[in-house]
């Protein structure tokens, strides 16, 4: 039976546990999977641009031994040319394995109830599981070096403190899913009516009583980032809300990540950031800049967590 990647909340925290631990491996010693998804083709439909979820799922591929398939906005036009439905029935007959960047999130439910091979949401607006896999990863790693114990990346979440500001958008909604699901407490500070889905906010409360994560929202970013070993934050507008930005600039304005918010953290804070980033607005130069950012870090990390996903969703199929 095939299995998908649309959201956190449907992976179990043993199975993200297993993913960080491969991810770990690959980014290790690359040569040593450059055959596992040989003969193997992924396709990546795409209605949203993107530099780093393209190359790294298209670089990830080539380096297990596979191939990938990319298909632009106006190639597929994807519910418009023909439905998602015959599209997956269609493409699940070529290939392995699809990959889809979209805009409504019920398009990546759709693709993957139709689709004969497993589905991998590369962004919707509601959830980028992607991103928020590869995020934890990285602050799992940096601890695991920090901390000399040689504990696994996973295990070294618990107990941390995650303060993201900004926008409650699909990444932060990722990030609570997979906070809970690891033991990592979170501090979510948006403006008044930015807040995260309300729905994820409370299933990942009830996550959270498993894996004793903390879960905090809250409009009051100083109050937020107060401790945090891990301040991170995202555009103030996402694609597609282009429109609103100069409204939201006002909005948002207090909620920048800069060296003054920073003095609240715990010494050694470390920052990010999914980029891209619009530097001077939701966080400034001096702090993107800093020895504490991490932010090409995590962008790297996509890489070596997606090829652990490939592996996991494609290998058996």
């Amino acid at each position: 039976m095939k299995k998908d990647l649309i959201s956190i909340k449907d992976l179990t925290s043993q199975e993200i546990e297993e993913l960080f631990n491969l991810a770990v491996k690959l980014k290790r010693d690359r040569t040593k999977f450059n055959k596992v998804l040989s003969g193997k083709t992924l396709a990546l439909i795409f209605q949203k641009p993107s530099n780093r979820t393209r190359v790294s799922f298209e670089v990830g591929m080539y380096q297990l031994g596979g191939n990938s398939v990319y298909l632009s906005p106006s190639e597929i036009n994807l519910g418009v040319r023909e439905t998602i439905k015959d599209a997956a029935k269609t493409i699940s007959r070529y290939v392995d394995g699809i990959v889809l960047r979209t805009f409504e999130h019920k398009n990546c439910l759709d693709m993957a109830h139709a689709a004969g091979v497993p589905v991998i949401n590369g962004l919707s607006d509601f959830s980028h599981p992607c991103q928020a896999l590869a995020d934890l990863f990285t602050i799992g790693e940096k601890f695991s070096r920090l901390s000399h114990a040689g504990q696994k990346v996973a295990r070294r979440l618990k107990g941390l403190t995650l303060a993201y500001v900004g926008d409650g958008n699909n990444v932060c909604n990722s990030l609570l899913y997979a906070a809970a699901k690891t033991g990592m407490n979170i501090v979510v500070a948006t403006p008044a009516g930015y807040a995260p889905d309300s729905e994820v906010v409370k299933q990942s409360k009830e996550i959270a009583k498993e894996t004793l994560s903390q879960i905090t929202i809250t409009q009051d970013p100083s109050s937020a980032v107060n401790g945090a070993q891990v301040v991170y934050t995202d555009v103030w507008a996402s694609m597609g809300q282009e429109e609103e930005i100069n409204k939201r600039k006002i909005i948002f304005k207090d909620f920048q990540i800069n060296a003054k918010l920073l003095t609240a953290a715990a010494p050694g804070v470390l920052v990010m950031h999914c980029l891209p980033a619009h530097r001077g607005e939701e966080i400034t130069d001096e702090v993107m800049d800093s020895k504490n950012s991490i932010v090409f870090e995590q962008a790297e990390n996509r890489m070596h967590v997606q090829k652990a996903i490939l592996i996991k969703l494609l290998s058996k199929n």
